[in-house]
């Protein structure tokens, strides 16, 4: 897949951190609300980015990528909630707890391919909200009722409001952790990941560990998700097993595929795309019904079928790889 050009990368990252200074100039356009919606595009982008890693990156396909965010989420909450653990420490120990839990998984899987590998992903995806209401760990996961969290607080009196300073923190993390996974890709061990995902055969004949690499990637994945999920924890303040459920994990999924799979840039274009659905449903459904006058309750798995059937016609390799062939002939005409 293609990649984001260097200089327009700086020129969108300069724009990002400048957004929140705007606020006092557009207060309507920079809301706090809006700030913290695109918070939320950021975790989202770097879950697809984890289960990017994963699938498109090494091929192993993965339907319970909402379990390895449900780890990530709840480790941060308990450790918020029973230790009084700041919050920006949570992070690195999710994801210890996160990689540790994708490599001890990716050990069974590794005997496990193509559909097989997904149901079993699938079944850990079914199995995590229902271990976290199990009475005998109520006492550490709130079990139904979840965990009710704080906030993250301002820190050295930076003179940000909450949501200014959610939206830094949440920023200053997804690009760490995309420049972390832009050099290992184009590492050594980055060639093995996706030489196996080319034709695993032959990197294991050319003496690449297919084994280890396939367990140490899905860690790396795993790790990845659960740092998103334990930001989520701290944005949303709010835990509870219901909000972990399979469709979370077939929503990151989809903004894989819809962004562009096996690209960096994909991710964060399936981040962008999966809130904004998620959040639009209601008012896409209210527009259907009163402004076309079509009687159709659609809901949002609806709206993402739809989408999904649309843009895989039009753009079979994502957003990303769409417009990079829309400029590609752009150019050449």
């Amino acid at each position: 897949m293609p990649s984001f050009p260097k200089k327009w990368l700086w020129v969108v990252l300069a724009l990002a951190f400048a957004v929140p200074l705007l606020q006092p100039i557009l207060p309507d356009v920079v809301s706090n609300y809006r700030l913290f919606l695109v918070s939320t595009m950021i975790i989202a982008a770097i879950a697809v980015l984890g289960l990017n890693l994963l699938t498109g990156f090494n091929g192993q396909i993965s339907l319970g990528h909402g379990a390895f965010y449900a780890v990530g989420a709840y480790t941060a909450a308990v450790l918020m909630d029973k230790l009084n653990v700041p919050y920006y420490a949570t992070l690195p120990i999710a994801a210890v707890v996160c990689f540790v839990v994708g490599f001890l998984f990716g050990q069974p899987a590794l005997k496990l391919e193509g559909h097989y590998l997904a149901l079993a992903t699938f079944a850990l995806a079914l199995a995590v909200p229902q271990i976290l209401k199990y009475k005998w760990l109520e006492d550490l996961t709130g079990g139904v009722q979840g965990i009710v969290l704080s906030k993250p607080e301002v820190p050295f009196d930076i003179p940000l409001n909450e949501d200014q300073w959610l939206y830094y923190y949440c920023l200053i993390t997804m690009v760490v952790l995309f420049w972390a996974a832009n050099n290992m890709l184009n590492s050594r061990s980055g060639r093995a990941i996706m030489a196996i995902r080319d034709y695993h055969i032959a990197a294991d004949t050319m003496g690449i560990n297919t084994a280890r690499y396939k367990t140490v990637t899905f860690g790396i994945s795993a790790a990845y998700t659960g740092i998103a999920g334990a930001l989520s924890a701290s944005a949303i303040a709010f835990v509870a097993p219901d909000s972990f459920n399979i469709f979370l994990s077939i929503k990151f999924l989809i903004g894989l595929v819809v962004g562009g799979v096996g690209s960096l840039t994909g991710s964060v274009v399936g981040g962008i795309f999966y809130v904004l659905v998620d959040n639009s449903a209601q008012a896409i459904s209210t527009f259907i019904k009163n402004d076309l006058g079509l009687q159709f309750d659609l809901s949002a798995y609806t709206i993402f079928g739809l989408l999904l059937i649309i843009l895989m016609y039009l753009m079979p390799q994502g957003i990303v790889g769409g417009v990079y062939i829309l400029v590609r002939r752009f150019r050449r005409g």
